[in-house]
């Protein structure tokens, strides 16, 4: 079970899709996407102990045999020199990545060159405002190695990617609950998981993902266009 922030329904997966999960971490769409329909997915990331961890869980769901147009495949590389021809994928997802990329544009190009004509690119990162907040809390919370080299405002993000001849056609904002745990985070950033209130909201946010009530449900929806933590944008390859 994973925390997704891209909506599925939005990519309109169809049997026989080639999908790039871009900065995939751990598997979290790479994985969700390959278990929704019969597809092939590639899942390019830098850390060998992310991608490590996420072939270990992918392992943990029982699968028929992998074939040539249903697989998942991950793979160490850079985001800004994609080891793929151009025109190679129907859909690309790059999820909380972005905003740890000095040179963004050129993984945006990236994208764009591997995106096929008419695809669609599902791209989130930090709400500015939930984020604003964390940084004047807590410098060591972006100052970290790998950490958050900007703070995005969502127009932008969004005028980047339009400018290489996508249309944006979705937005929507999600996890608003997380937001006060990032807040607590950054508040007590030397004791960690080991202050109180850190601990003890990471426990009802596991609760949550585990339970899924319907009333934290309802309440994250209320709240998301309020105070949602990240923005995700859904664009159309026109080129």
């Amino acid at each position: 079970m994973s925390l997704e922030t891209i909506d599925f329904e939005r990519l309109d997966l169809k049997a026989g899709d080639r999908i790039l999960d871009l900065g995939c971490g751990e598997g979290r769409h790479a994985i969700s996407a390959y278990l929704l329909a019969p597809i092939e997915v590639f899942a390019v990331d830098l850390s060998a102990r992310d991608l490590a961890t996420a072939q270990q869980r992918l392992q943990e769901f029982e699968q028929a045999p992998e074939s040539s147009s249903h697989h998942c495949t991950f793979i160490r590389a850079s985001g800004l020199k994609l080891p793929f021809a151009d025109n190679t994928f129907d859909k690309v997802i790059c999820a909380e990545v972005l905003e740890h990329i000095p040179n963004y544009q050129a993984m945006l190009l990236e994208v764009r060159r591997v995106l096929k004509p008419g695809g669609i690119f599902a791209a989130s990162v930090p709400r500015y405002f939930p984020e604003w907040i964390c940084w004047k809390l807590s410098d060591a919370y972006h100052e970290v190695e790998g950490g958050h080299v900007r703070i995005f405002a969502s127009g932008e993000l969004r005028r980047a990617i339009e400018s290489l001849r996508m249309r944006r056609f979705a937005r929507h904002w999600a996890h608003s609950l997380h937001v006060p745990y990032w807040w607590l985070r950054c508040l007590f950033w030397e004791q960690g998981e080991d202050a109180a209130a850190v601990r003890t909201y990471h426990r009802f946010l596991v609760w949550d993902l585990m339970k899924k009530p319907v009333l934290t449900a309802w309440l994250d929806r209320l709240l998301n266009p309020l105070m949602g933590k990240s923005v995700v944008m859904y664009f159309v390859n026109e080129i």
